[in-house]
Formats: structure tokens, C-alpha cells, sequence
């Protein structure tokens, strides 16, 4: 069986369960209730708090914009991102892990944007998509106050919100499989596609 290291909020397991229910050949193990193996074939990082002051590449004029912060969380993430990229495994990054995989590659945030989190963007967010990004969706949803500013070394983007070209798809330059999403593809089976393209790599994953 391919095993998934993650952290999920206890108020996104439900979604997360209904989505992996549908590859019973994969074991997602979350470090926030249980010991992670050493042996993984892949990474999820989800969403959830934003991240702390003290891991941020960039000054914080006002300790306010960092809501809910999670350190103990934020060390787990970024030492497994670091051990993942290293050994080239596939990774799948979903709103705030987005924001992880930037920061731990040198990039930083807008520690706080208009409307994304405002009930009219939940479903009905349209994406202006790069011509070669593989997954498209004609419309996403959208609950995040924080988005990416300066990309970290080798962040290509993938899709901006057409409203505003607040960045909200990317993946990783010449790494075998590192896409991520500041939508929530947990939520809807319209993203199914999503999922299906991270767990066949992560089937592929000798390790």
C-alpha cells in the first residue's frame, strides 16, 4: 500500500476521507493525530491556519495579519516539504500549502487580500489559465485571505483569478510531480482530476 504523509484540521478530515475513499491502495497518515512513517510516496499539504511570523521569509508590519498560527504545524510542514523535494516525490499543495511551498522556496505573501474569503468568490471564481497548464477548471472556489507575492526559485504559475490576478494554481519547475492550488479541490468532485493525477504518481513512487 502507497502511504501519503499529511496534516488535516479535524474540520477538513470529512472531505479529505470522501476523496481517498476512492483509492483504497493508498494510506493517508496525519501527523497532526498520529506518527508519520519514514517510508512515504508522497506528500499532501492542505489547508488551514496561516503561517507563523517566525518561519516567514519577509518583515510583518502588523502581527494581526497572522491569524491562527500554528507553529508546532508549520515545522512538521516545512521539514517534510524539504525532505520531499529533495527526494523528488510527488507532492500536491492545496491552499495554505501553496503558501508553504513558496515560502520554503524563498518566496513571500500578501499577508491579507480583499474578497477571496468573501461568500460571492465560494464558487464562482473564474481562472485566467496558462496556455500549457494541463488541469483546467472553468470555475473554482475560493476561501483564503493570504496569496502569493514573490515567487520562490522555480514556482511557475499555472492560473491567476481573472478579477484580480491573485495567483491561485502553480506547480514546481523540473520536479516529477509538485502541484498546487490555492482553490479548495477537497470540496467538489468537479476536482477529482486533481487528485487522480497526484495519486497515480504517487502509485509510480518506488520508494
Amino acid at each position: 500500500m502507497k502511504q501519503i504523509a499529511t496534516w488535516i484540521r479535524e474540520v477538513d478530515e470529512a472531505h479529505f476521507a470522501r476523496v481517498f475513499a476512492r483509492y483504497p491502495d493508498v494510506r493517508l497518515w496525519n501527523a497532526r493525530t498520529e506518527p508519520v512513517p519514514e517510508n512515504i510516496q508522497g506528500l499532501l499539504l492542505t489547508g488551514g491556519s496561516d503561517i507563523s511570523e517566525k518561519f516567514l521569509q519577509q518583515p510583518v508590519p502588523n502581527s494581526a495579519l497572522i491569524e491562527d498560527a500554528d507553529e508546532a504545524r508549520d515545522a512538521w510542514e516545512f521539514f517534510i516539504l524539504a525532505k520531499t523535494l529533495y527526494q523528488g516525490l510527488p507532492l500536491l499543495a492545496i491552499c495554505r500549502g501553496l503558501q508553504v511551498l513558496n515560502v520554503a522556496l524563498g518566496g513571500t505573501l500578501h499577508l491579507h487580500i480583499p474578497n477571496h474569503d468573501d461568500a460571492k468568490y465560494q464558487n464562482i471564481q473564474r481562472l485566467r489559465y496558462a496556455p500549457d497548464a494541463p488541469i483546467q477548471f472553468p470555475l473554482v472556489n475560493s476561501s483564503h485571505h493570504q496569496a502569493l507575492a514573490e515567487l520562490g526559485t522555480d514556482i511557475e504559475v499555472e492560473a491567476w483569478c481573472a478579477d484580480d490576478d491573485v495567483i491561485e494554481q502553480a506547480r514546481l519547475r523540473d520536479h516529477p510531480f509538485a502541484l498546487a492550488v490555492q482553490y479548495h479541490p477537497e470540496r467538489d468532485p468537479l476536482y477529482h482530476p486533481l487528485f487522480d493525477a497526484f495519486v497515480e504518481q504517487v502509485r509510480r513512487t518506488d520508494s
